[in-house]
């Protein structure tokens, strides 16, 4: 356990080392491989796999293989530029004549066989670089393979049965033994007057840093919790920014208290080899009772007015910092269980026995906790305001069944004998929750830093910057955890080899640096074209006689061949083979001929409205039965808003396969027609002059064509007529037509000329009348 330990605190950097190694190896140029070493190295690693070396060893020689590995796939770009001139040569001089054709020109003959000669010699080495890669990743996997196996048959190794009493005398010794050893081996340094008189002379050095290492374990936290509140309460806009970087110092001082004393002690020279041990590793066993209290003291605050990453409600917060401090507190134990062993270097079952005491206590623990952390479906303030949060519902549910699962699997798991594969579920299982715990943390750090640099404290949680941080803060933990759970840095390394092989499609190898070359190109000319076509919007165009519908679709045309150019560039400069992606993309028209043609016909509709533009933004259209104003064409729909101020998305398809009735397509000039019924008998010629004299009258009329009044017929007790005139701006019709109703009506009532009315009559037949059937 204590070996574990201190091995998942120093995995996390050795794997960012290795893996920032592995890519500036990549990044450099690297000499041709040396083919005899390898062969060397090839047939050592045989011979260590079938003499059954340490993992170790096979560790530091898979090391060695994967360097040696990174060095062949560099080969294989070896003569890269040179050996597509040749095959650009080559293909220029036209295909080979076939089989009973007449054969070639003699020059051209040559001239061929001079080039495949030269291809040939340049494509040896790497043809030997790739034949030598695949072998040192078959050894990769062997070695890969043997390792798991190993590691399987110990997580499954079975010591003895916990309840046999014989192991609890062992037990027992073990702690007594350790007792004895390290008082004995205190005693013998003591009766050492030599030591014992250095140890004196340095105690005045030695002294003061023990005294201040004991005061950092017992009064530090105390400290940093009265600087805390009083900063907090100083500072109400950097509140969650010190309150974070502050309570840092529950764990940073009481373990510089620990390693002070064992900086103390060395320089006295006192301590034998035991004690040394003992006391170098207790920061070790007091880490996790310390890192316990810190995030049961952030996540799950005393103070009921502050609200922590998990919203736990105040009066639901002591048992979570109770389980968690006791989590902590067990794991404390067994490494310290562990550090009591390797003073009497005793490794028997009767180790075993001693620990499954404290392992049982940490399963239950972590399955009151795993209960709890169940609970939290949501957050308190949410769920009273009934915010749906279901995803994080289901992620807290999931997290406590796991957690309880593995307590009742790792408790079954020790009762049982099998040491090993408890240790390896349950201190994982620990390390998760922390680490999850730690990330939570550090996303409320990064949202109250933002909060802090924008000045805007209320709702910056919601911005994109503190979001994406923390998304990014989330993947950089993954590999952590792959680590937690067991996985091993050459894994990890091997993961990141393989991603800087990149894959192949047909006779194209893409690597990582391809995508992001294309992505590069792509977001440059991409931004190009957004310029462009911001400087032809704003400056160039409105200086033009152009009309607005004919601009917007010069800008919209530009950017969709911009996007298009700067795709094709992309991929060119990605160096990305697209001869070799020809099958592919003809099964996938095909599919998007059957699948996506109705997208289809509305972006090449689209496009025939932005060249032909039958219809242009601005424009005042009517189409299946919606009138408005065109406001966006895009490729694949038009937007069309209403009079109602409502958006009608109309597909393209519509628009140029159905009937489009365009009120101000080229101009605004338009006809309005008002109708008007006078009573029978009424002088005609006297309402024809009426009503002329109405439109004439109206500033929206033109007079060049003139208005004119039709007549058009008679009804029955009625005649109707018709005001017909051009309009200046059609856009007015409605006005227009409200106006001229509003000064018919007037008009009318001055030369006394009566509205009809519609009439009916209506009959009333009394029911009770005799004859009338009932």
């Amino acid at each position: 356990m204590i070996r574990r330990t201190g091995q998942a605190l120093r995995r996390g950097l050795a794997a960012l080392i290795l893996l920032y190694a592995a890519g500036i190896a990549a990044a450099q140029t690297v000499e041709p491989p040396d083919y005899d070493a390898w062969n060397r190295l090839a047939e050592e690693v045989q011979q260590a796999l079938e003499n059954g070396a340490e993992a170790e060893r096979l560790e530091r020689l898979r090391a060695r293989i994967a360097e040696s590995r990174n060095a062949f796939l560099a080969a294989q770009s070896q003569n890269a530029a040179r050996i597509e001139t040749v095959r650009a040569q080559i293909a220029a001089l036209g295909p080979p004549p076939e089989e009973g054709a007449q054969p070639e020109p003699i020059p051209i003959a040559q001239r061929r066989m001079e080039l495949n000669a030269q291809l040939e010699e340049l494509r040896a080495p790497v043809v030997a670089a790739e034949e030598v890669y695949t072998e040192a990743d078959g050894l990769v996997a062997q070695i890969d393979r043997t390792i798991r196996e190993r590691y399987a048959s110990q997580l499954l190794a079975r010591e003895g049965f916990p309840f046999n009493p014989a192991y609890w005398v062992g037990a027992v010794d073990v702690v007594i033994g350790g007792a004895d050893a390290l008082a004995s081996e205190i005693a013998v340094r003591w009766d050492n007057p030599r030591v014992r008189r250095r140890a004196i002379d340095r105690l005045p050095v030695a002294a003061p840093l023990a005294v201040i290492a004991i005061f950092l374990i017992l009064r530090s936290r105390l400290w940093v919790w009265m600087i805390e509140s009083w900063a907090v309460d100083n500072s109400a806009r950097w509140r969650g920014v010190l309150g974070f970087v502050l309570s840092l110092g529950k764990v940073v001082l009481p373990l510089t208290g620990l390693w002070l004393i064992a900086v103390a002690l060395e320089l006295t020279n006192f301590a034998g080899p035991k004690l040394a041990l003992f006391v170098d590793n207790l920061w070790i066993v007091g880490a996790p009772p310390l890192v316990a209290h810190w995030l049961a003291w952030l996540l799950l605050p005393y103070d009921p007015t502050r609200r922590g990453p998990l919203n736990v409600a105040p009066d639901r917060r002591q048992p979570f910092r109770r389980y968690t401090k006791a989590v902590g507190f067990a794991t404390g134990v067994i490494i310290l269980v562990e550090l009591l062993a390797a003073m009497t270097d005793r490794s028997d079952i009767a180790v075993s026995v001693l620990l499954w005491l404290p392992r049982m206590a940490l399963a239950f623990f972590l399955f009151r906790l795993g209960r709890l952390v169940q609970e939290l479906q949501r957050p308190v303030e949410e769920a009273e305001e009934g915010v749906d949060t279901t995803l994080g519902g289901s992620f807290t549910r999931g997290l406590g069944r796991l957690v309880c699962i593995a307590a009742i699997a790792g408790a079954a798991l020790g009762t049982a004998g099998y040491a090993n594969a408890t240790d390896a579920l349950l201190v994982p299982t620990v390390e998760t929750l922390a680490l999850i715990a730690l990330v939570l943390l550090l996303q409320r750090f990064v949202s109250d830093l933002y909060a802090v640099a924008t000045g805007r404290p209320e709702g910056s949680a919601d911005a994109l910057a503190p979001v994406l941080i923390g998304f990014a803060l989330t993947l950089a933990a993954l590999p952590v955890l792959a680590l937690v759970w067991g996985a091993r840095v050459s894994a990890l390394t091997e993961m990141w080899s393989r991603f800087q092989a990149g894959f192949s499609i047909g006779d194209t190898r893409i690597l990582p640096s391809d995508f992001l070359t294309f992505l590069l190109v792509f977001a440059a000319l991409f931004a190009l074209t957004r310029f462009i076509q911001a400087t032809l919007r704003g400056t160039i165009l409105p200086r033009t006689r152009i009309d607005i519908g004919g601009r917007n679709a010069i800008v919209s045309g530009l950017g969709y061949v911009g996007v298009f150019v700067a795709a094709l560039a992309a991929i060119s400069a990605a160096g990305i083979d697209l001869s070799s992606l020809a099958i592919v993309a003809g099964a996938l028209s095909v599919g998007i001929g059957f699948g996506l043609q109705n997208v289809v016909s509305n972006f090449v509709s689209g496009i025939i409205l932005l060249i032909e533009r039958p219809i242009s933004e601005g424009d005042w259209i009517e189409v299946n039965g919606q009138m408005g104003y065109v406001r966006d064409i895009s490729v694949r729909s038009t937007r069309i808003e209403t009079f109602d101020r409502t958006d009608v998305i109309v597909p393209n398809a519509d628009l140029i396969s159905g009937t489009v009735t365009n009120w101000t397509r080229g101009n605004l000039v338009g006809r309005v027609i008002v109708k008007v019924r006078v009573a029978l008998g009424t002088d005609t010629r006297e309402v024809e002059r009426i009503l002329l004299g109405i439109a004439r009258a109206h500033p929206m009329v033109v007079l060049n064509p003139e208005p004119w009044i039709y007549f058009s017929g008679f009804s029955d007790n009625a005649m109707t007529f018709e005001i017909r005139a051009i309009l200046r701006d059609v856009n007015w019709v409605l006005n227009v037509q409200s106006d001229m109703n509003h000064e018919i009506v007037r008009a009318f009532a001055e030369a006394g000329i009566a509205i009809p009315v519609p009439q009916r009559d209506v009959r009333l037949i009394d029911q009770t009348a005799p004859g009338v059937p009932h």
